[in-house]
């Protein structure tokens, strides 16, 4: 479990393909301090530390999991927003985040407003119901508050705006429109979609 709260950006180093794709990801964290079979939120991705060195660990990928995130993101020179897993008594900075992508989205543009950046982005039709004005969002990993949301015929689109620490301490900050984003709803969100679904069986 998580809280979308990144605290630090790694980069792929190397990308092997064996029965799963095995990531070699360098880090700033003190490795001494993770265990193997830790969790570690790789842009929004619940990945498990299978192999470590003094500034990296190595986590295997499977198809799954590729075929459900963001593209782009299991290559060689990949940025990617850390986070390790809560530990009781840590403090809950962001919202309640499990590590599972929901849905691919696509940011349709980044605009300057203030000192922050303004980012729309288009999710599938489906996650409509869970993503609400003012509302929790995990996009890449990272917890924000969605400014508006729309319905439009082709999906769902939503904005949220980036302060400059995000933008600086994250990869949002180098948004462009195009690029795909991990999207994980509020795991309260998740639930009562779940819920009302079933009642109306």
């Amino acid at each position: 479990m998580f809280t979308g709260i990144v605290t630090d950006v790694g980069e792929v180093v190397s990308a092997e393909q064996r029965g799963d794709r095995r990531l070699r990801i360098r880090t700033g964290y003190d490795l001494s301090t993770v265990d193997l079979g830790a969790s570690i939120a790789c842009s929004g991705v619940c990945l498990t530390v299978v192999d470590k060195g003094d500034d990296w660990f190595a986590a295997d990928v499977s198809a799954e999991t590729i075929s459900r995130a963001a593209r782009d993101m299991w290559s060689e020179g990949a940025r990617l927003n850390l986070e390790r897993s809560l530990r009781m008594g840590d403090e809950l900075g962001g919202h309640i985040v499990t590590g599972h992508v929901d849905s691919v989205g696509e940011v349709l543009d980044v605009s300057a407003e203030g000192d922050s950046i303004r980012i729309a982005i288009r999710v599938d039709r489906g996650l409509a119901p869970a993503i609400a004005k003012k509302g929790s969002i995990c996009l890449d990993g990272v917890s924000l508050t969605v400014n508006d949301v729309t319905d439009v015929r082709d999906g769902t689109e939503f904005s949220v705006n980036i302060i400059p620490h995000t933008a600086n301490e994250t990869t949002l900050g180098g948004l462009k429109p195009g690029r795909q984003l991990n999207v994980e709803i509020d795991v309260i969100a998740r639930y009562i979609d779940r819920m009302l679904a079933a009642r109306s069986q």
